[in-house]
C-alpha cells in the first residue's frame, strides 16, 4: 500500500506535535507513530517545562545552568536558541491560554528542579505536564493532519541521490510505503534498551537505528541519563518519581533516614542527575536500600496526583513519608546530528526532540529542558520546512544493497539486562569489551536484510543497533563526564573537551566538532 503526502512525520510527542500543527495550515500531513498517541516520553512527563518567566530569572542564568549541568559539552549558540526561543514561546502559549498552575493571586507556580539557579518549572495539572500539553496539542490539529497509530516504522527510502523520499511501515494493515517532500524523525529516546527505566516499552532507539541504516551521522551515544528516582518495588522499576518531588522538599535517604546527599554536593539533592544517580547507584551496589523522604511534603497527593496513583498501585504507603526508589535509563543526550533546523545529513530528512542531537544537553541534560526542546526545534524546523515549500521532484527509489543475512540477536529481555549490567551507570573498559564481543558487528547489522520480519524482530533488530552504537561510543570516551562515568578514569581529560565520536556511513570518527563537512552518499557537501 502506498500513501503519498507532502510532509512526513514518524512519532507522535510534543516536538512532532508542535511541528505538525505549524505544517498543517500548508501542507498534507501525516503522523505515523508505533504505539498510541498517549505512550510517549513527552506525554509521561511528570516534570514541567525550564522558561524563563519570572522576573528575578534571566536568560543568561538559564543558559548558564544548562551548560554547567552538561559539562560545558555543547553547541553554545543552540543552547542560546533553545532558551531565548524556548521562552518566548511558553509566553506566547501562557498567552494563548494554556492551563499551568498558578497560586491563588494568579501567578505562574514555578517549581525549583536539580541544577536550575532559580525557580522556573512551569507545571501543569500537578505532576502531570506533559500529559495536559499532548492533549492540548492534539486538540488543536485540524483533520488536514493524519494519525496512523500502532505502525512501526523500519526502513528510510532514498532516491539515488541519497535523498530522503519516504520510509517503509509494518503494522495492522501489513506493509506501508509512504513517499513524501519532507520526512521528520520524532520517535524519541532508547530508555527502553535496559531493564530499569523510566522509558514506555516502546522508547527503542527506532528513530536513531533507521537513520543510521540510511547513512545520517550519529553522536553523542555515550551519554545517557539516569534518573535517580525510580519507584522500585519487588526488584523492578514501576514508574517515574519527578525531580519536582524533591523541588518541593523530598531528600534522598537510606532506611535509617539519613540523608544521602549530605557532603557529595554543594546543591545536595538538587545537585545534577548523573551526580545524584551515582551517589544512589552506590548506595545500592552496597546493598543498601534508598528512598524519598517526603515527610516534609504538605498535602503531596494534591501536589503530585499521578505519583500518589502510581504508588498506592504498587501498595507504597505513603503515610510513613518514604518512597522506595533507584535509578533507571532516562533521556539520550545523543542522537541524530541536526542542525537549529532540525536538518541531517541526508536531504529532506528533519531529526527533532529526544532523537536529535544538536547539542543542547551536552553531557548531561538539565531537568525540563526536554519538552522546551521539543518546541522550539518543532517551531524552527516548521518554519523551514514553510520556507522551503514541495520541491522533491525524483521519487525513484535507488536499489536496495542491504542483502547480509541477520546475525544472531539477544533476546530483549537479554539485551535489556545486559545494557544494564555493562553501560549502566558506571561503566570500565574491561566490561565495554566484553559487551561489544558480545554484540554483532556494526558492519553485520548496518547490511542485514530486514524483508519479511515480523515487527517484534524489527524492534529487536533496531535495538542492538542502537545498542552497538552506544558500547563503541562508551568505549571510546576513555573519560569520566558528564553522565558518562567510567570507574576506571574518574576525571574529565583536557584532551577529550569539546570532541564529539560520530558514527556515519558505516564508520566512527572523533572530531572537533558536532558540524563539518559531511560524506554523504559519495558527495562531499556542506550540509550545514
Amino acid at each position: 500500500m502506498d500513501v503519498k503526502t507532502d510532509v512526513l512525520i514518524i512519532g507522535s510527542g510534543i516536538a512532532a506535535l508542535q511541528a505538525a500543527l505549524l505544517l498543517e495550515e500548508h501542507f498534507k500531513i501525516q503522523i505515523v507513530t508505533k504505539s498510541s498517541v498517549h505512550t510517549s516520553s513527552s506525554y509521561r512527563a511528570q516534570g514541567g517545562i525550564a522558561a524563563v518567566i519570572s522576573e528575578e530569572d534571566h536568560i543568561d542564568c538559564h543558559v548558564a545552568d544548562t551548560l554547567k549541568a552538561g559539562e560545558f559539552h555543547h553547541e553554545s549558540r543552540h543552547v542560546q536558541t533553545l532558551i531565548e526561543e524556548g521562552t518566548k514561546i511558553m509566553r506566547n502559549y501562557l498567552k494563548a491560554g494554556f492551563p499551568i498552575d498558578r497560586h491563588n493571586n494568579g501567578a505562574p507556580a514555578l517549581g525549583l528542579e536539580g541544577a536550575h539557579s532559580h525557580h522556573r518549572i512551569l507545571h501543569a495539572g500537578g505532576d502531570r505536564t506533559g500529559q495536559i500539553f499532548i492533549d492540548y496539542l492534539l486538540h488543536k490539529l485540524s483533520p488536514n493532519t493524519k494519525i496512523n497509530c500502532y505502525e512501526m516504522a523500519y526502513e528510510l527510502l532514498l532516491n539515488k541521490n541519497g535523498d530522503c523520499i519516504g520510509v517503509l511501515t509494518k503494522g495492522r494493515e501489513g506493509t506501508k510505503r509512504y513517499f513524501a517532500h519532507h520526512v521528520i524523525l520524532a520517535t524519541g529516546g532508547a530508555g527502553a534498551l535496559y531493564s530499569s527505566t523510566s522509558n514506555d516499552p516502546t522508547n527503542t532507539g527506532d528513530g536513531i537505528a533507521l537513520a543510521f541504516r540510511a547513512g545520517a551521522a550519529i553522536s553523542d551515544m555515550e551519554f545517557i541519563q539516569f534518573h535517580p528516582s525510580l519507584l522500585w518495588c519487588e526488584n523492578e522499576a514501576k514508574g517515574l518519581i519527578s525531580e519536582a518531588v524533591r523541588g518541593a522538599g523530598g531528600i534522598f535517604v537510606d532506611a535509617q533516614r539519613r540523608p544521602i546527599m549530605k557532603g557529595i554536593h554543594a546543591q545536595l539533592d538538587l545537585a545534577p542527575r548523573h551526580i545524584t544517580a551515582l551517589a544512589l547507584f552506590k548506595k545500592r551496589a552496597a546493598g543498601e536500600e534508598t528512598f524519598l523522604d517526603i515527610s516534609s511534603i504538605q498535602n503531596f497527593d494534591v501536589k503530585f496526583p499521578s505519583i500518589t496513583q502510581l504508588c498506592r498501585n504498587n501498595h507504597v504507603d505513603l503515610q510513613e513519608g518514604l518512597i522506595p526508589v533507584s535509578p533507571g535509563s532516562h533521556f539520550l543526550m545523543g542522537g541524530i546530528i541536526a542542525d537549529d533546523k532540525g536538518r541531517t545529513t541526508i536531504a529532506n530528512l528533519y531529526a527533532i526532540g529526544e532523537v536529535a542531537c544538536t547539542g543542547v544537553h551536552g553531557a548531561n541534560r538539565l531537568a525540563s529542558n526536554s519538552l522546551l526542546e521539543g518546541i522550539t526545534f518543532g517551531q524552527r524546523m516548521a518554519y523551514f520546512i514553510i520556507q522551503q515549500g514541495c520541491s522533491q521532484k525524483d521519487f525513484l527509489l535507488a536499489n536496495d544493497k542491504n542483502v547480509d543475512s541477520m546475525p544472531l540477536l539477544f533476546s530483549k529481555q537479554q539485551l535489556q539486562q545486559h545494557m544494564m549490567q555493562y553501560l549502566g551507570i558506571v561503566r570500565n573498559g574491561d566490561d565495554l569489551q566484553y559487551s561489544l564481543q558480545q554484540l554483532p558487528s556494526i558492519h553485520a547489522l548496518l547490511h542485514a536484510n530486514l524483508k519479511g520480519l515480523q515487527q517484534i524482530e524489527l524492534e529487536l533488530y533496531m535495538m542492538h543497533v542502537v545498542a552497538t552504537l552506544i558500547t563503541h561510543a562508551a568505549i571510546t570516551r576513555t573519560e569520566t563526564r558528564g553522565a558518562h562515568i567510567r570507574s576506571d578514569n574518574p576525571k574529565m581529560e583536557a584532551q577529550w573537551a569539546n570532541r564529539w565520536i560520530i558514527f556515519s556511513q558505516g564508520q566512527m570518527k572523533v572530531r572537533n566538532s558536532l558540524y563539518e563537512y559531511h560524506q554523504t552518499r559519495g558527495n562531499a557537501q556542506a550540509i550545514f
